[in-house]
């Protein structure tokens, strides 16, 4: 049996809300309980265990803790409660390459790639390759701030999808840009997911969650409802939905 890849223990991550907005800073500071503060059980429970070479789907209502269980895998969310660990750091697609807007395409994309872990050698070789597949041409050279919010998608995608993690978190973003590069980069999400150890994939689209995805896992209102054969989970929830 293949060794395991992520270990989720009672899992339980809750967030403080306010009714009245304009009075939160006042709430917080209150040391009284109640008045319009209340908890909310994101993620209420959790538990499971997954193995190198799965491909879970996760599928759930709106709301239902989808994204907050994979920011939780990330270490973006710290638990209220429950433990997790993992053979490896998990990567969130598209979270991690923060952009500078002083700074040109090519600089983003080498101090993007080495905040990710991607030694100078493999960066001094993929270069080239990476601004390749940005399609920007030579706006490339030109500072951040001049990018249109299309050129921003493709450049911090190329970087986000430059290295390739042991355990692949992708949370409904399997294309950005214009119909070209929406084919590329999906062409690019599934050559990460193939070569990924474990893949969580969030998103709405169960086709897509069928086609990618071997292990389903359905999410409501915190707590997992079914947990098995991604075909088996998929029509479960199609029969509650």
């Amino acid at each position: 049996m293949t060794a395991l890849s992520v270990q989720v223990t009672d899992l339980h991550i809750e967030f403080e809300v306010f009714s009245d907005r304009r009075a939160g800073l006042r709430q917080r500071l209150a040391t009284q309980e109640g008045s319009g503060r209340r908890v909310i059980e994101a993620v209420n429970g959790v538990s499971f265990e997954t193995r190198r070479g799965e491909a879970i789907g996760v599928i759930g209502s709106n709301g239902s803790g989808k994204s907050t269980l994979l920011s939780a895998l990330a270490g973006l969310i710290k638990p209220t409660s429950g433990e997790i660990l993992v053979s490896s750091e998990p990567k969130l697609l598209g979270v991690g390459a923060v952009l500078l807007n002083g700074a040109t395409g090519i600089r983003n994309i080498r101090l993007g790639c080495l905040a990710l872990g991607m030694s100078s050698e493999e960066l001094d070789d993929r270069v080239a390759e990476i601004v390749e597949f940005t399609g920007l041409g030579e706006a490339i050279d030109r500072p951040l701030k001049t990018y249109s919010a299309g050129m921003r998608a493709r450049l911090h995608f190329a970087i986000s999808t430059a290295v390739q993690p042991e355990i692949l978190l992708v949370d409904e973003a399997l294309a950005v840009g214009d119909k070209e590069f929406r084919k590329k980069s999906r062409a690019k999400i599934e050559s990460l997911l193939a070569n990924a150890g474990t893949l969580f994939l969030v998103s709405h689209s169960t086709n897509e969650i069928q086609r990618l995805c071997t292990r389903g896992l359905w999410l409501e209102k915190g707590k997992i409802l079914a947990d098995g054969p991604v075909t088996d989970v998929v029509a479960e929830y199609g029969a509650d939905n």
